[in-house]
């Protein structure tokens, strides 16, 4: 029992509790609301029985008698929160008290009486009188005004107590369960990281966080038996196909050298050894892969500069994109940040490969890179046809190839290895449409301050 009241969902429930004082709370504010329109109603209703009267008035006794009327209410200190005027059809006042304006429509109105020392509220309702003017009756909502002002009062103190709870149990609510996401999130990232080993530490409480905490390690757990079942199945696929694979391209080679093949022949083995070195980069490719997904994160890793990586891209690039009649366009900035030199040129070299082999003749692929205060952002566009946007998320899966790209050359593994570089260096990457053409955009965070030195 005593386990229980000290578990996240007793302490919820008590915040749910407090919760409901605040509810009352706006009960109150709701309350206040209601005495004000009842007020308003009340003040209403007496100001349009005024009216009435006022314009009986002047139907039964003439428009002398409504103007010797008004004049003498305007007079009666009796009746000061009271307002009455008459007006001619230019506006002109004919008897009465000074009205601030007179509103160009009929009807019910509201404004402060600038005439008076405390500027009331008044209440009034303009009628049009049969020869063209206008009759004004209003009421100063001095007592209203004080009592609502009263009740303002004792709710602003109500809402200072209500925010001072409600920061006591918003604070303790948020150490409570902060501490208990706080373990399963520094134990997410790291295992993001790379660190497969960790698993989320349980306090015992048996409460909801301690049992999803006992499942995502269970998870884990089968996650790690996994991922250990896939590398030691790629460490088979490396050690028994790649050596076979290699010798058998030797011997195709040699073949292809010896001195009695005809051309055909040669031609024929030609063939089949650029289609066994694309099998050999699609495996390489594919290792490397697997080997980036388990990598650890990029925080202990050195600083460097990924618009000089990206600079180095275009400059390896630039007589390749000369040959086929489209100009490479260096516009990268310093853009410091963590991570492997290494991967982040093969990331930007498979980019430049993408856009390359799909930009038109004549057009350009521009480089950028950037640095600002929310990161680092590397940025490929061509002129090419575009990835529909439906098509966008399936281009990262592995081996995966749009129908326009299937029978060219390529494995379908360089967009799923940008984004694994991406994924293990903290970042994001993202597809846009360039009218027309095709923008990749890789965001990275800024490289921290308590990180080793830049690299030479």
């Amino acid at each position: 029992m005593l386990q229980r009241l000290h578990s996240t969902s007793a302490r919820l429930v008590l915040a749910v509790a407090l919760a409901f004082l605040a509810a009352f709370l706006l009960l109150g504010a709701g309350v206040y609301s209601r005495v004000l329109a009842s007020l308003d109603r009340d003040t209403r209703e007496f100001v349009r029985s005024d009216a009435a009267d006022l314009l009986a008035l002047r139907r039964d006794a003439g428009a002398r008698a409504l103007l010797d009327e008004v004049d003498a209410r305007s007079r009666d200190p009796d009746q000061d929160d009271l307002l009455y005027a008459v007006f001619d059809r230019d506006g002109r006042r004919m008897a009465g008290k000074p009205v601030p304006h007179l509103p160009r429509r009929n009807g019910w109105t509201s404004f402060r009486d600038a005439s008076v020392a405390d500027r009331p509220r008044v209440i009034a309702r303009v009628v049009a009188l049969d020869d063209g003017g206008r009759l004004l009756a209003g009421m100063r909502t001095r007592a209203e005004d004080g009592f609502l002002a009263a009740m303002q009062r004792a709710a602003l103190l109500a809402l200072v107590l209500a925010a001072a709870c409600g920061l006591l149990v918003g604070w303790l609510t948020s150490r409570w369960v902060g501490a208990k996401l706080a373990r399963l999130d520094d134990t997410a990232r790291r295992i993001a990281g790379g660190e497969l080993g960790l698993r989320v530490p349980a306090d015992g409480s048996g409460d909801p966080f301690d049992r999803v905490g006992a499942r995502l390690n269970a998870m884990l757990d089968r996650i790690d038996a996994l991922v250990d079942g896939v590398r030691h199945a790629t460490d088979h696929i490396a050690h028994d196909l790649r050596t076979p694979l290699a010798r058998m391209r030797n011997r195709l080679e040699e073949l292809r050298d010896a001195a009695d093949v005809d051309t055909a022949g040669r031609d024929a083995l030609d063939a089949a050894l650029l289609e066994s070195d694309r099998l050999l980069q699609t495996f390489a490719a594919l290792l490397r892969l697997s080997r980036i997904e388990v990598q650890a994160s990029t925080e202990a890793m050195p600083e460097l500069d990924l618009g000089r990586i990206a600079a180095d891209a275009v400059e390896l690039y630039a007589p390749s994109a000369g040959a086929e009649g489209m100009r490479l366009l260096d516009r990268s900035t310093p853009a410091p940040m963590r991570g492997d030199a290494d991967q982040l040129f093969q990331a930007v070299v498979n980019l430049l490969d993408n856009a390359l082999r799909h930009a038109q003749a004549g057009g350009d692929v521009v480089v950028s890179t950037m640095a600002d205060a929310d990161g680092v952002v590397l940025e490929v566009a061509d002129r090419g046809p575009g990835i529909a946007e439906a098509d966008r998320s399936r281009v990262f899966d592995r081996f995966e190839r749009l129908q326009p790209d299937r029978g060219t050359p390529g494995s379908g593994l360089g967009l799923s290895l940008v984004r694994a570089i991406v994924i293990r260096h903290g970042g994001r990457i993202e597809l846009q449409d360039n009218r027309p053409g095709l923008r990749v955009l890789l965001r990275f965070p800024l490289a921290g301050g308590d990180q080793p030195p830049v690299s030479s």
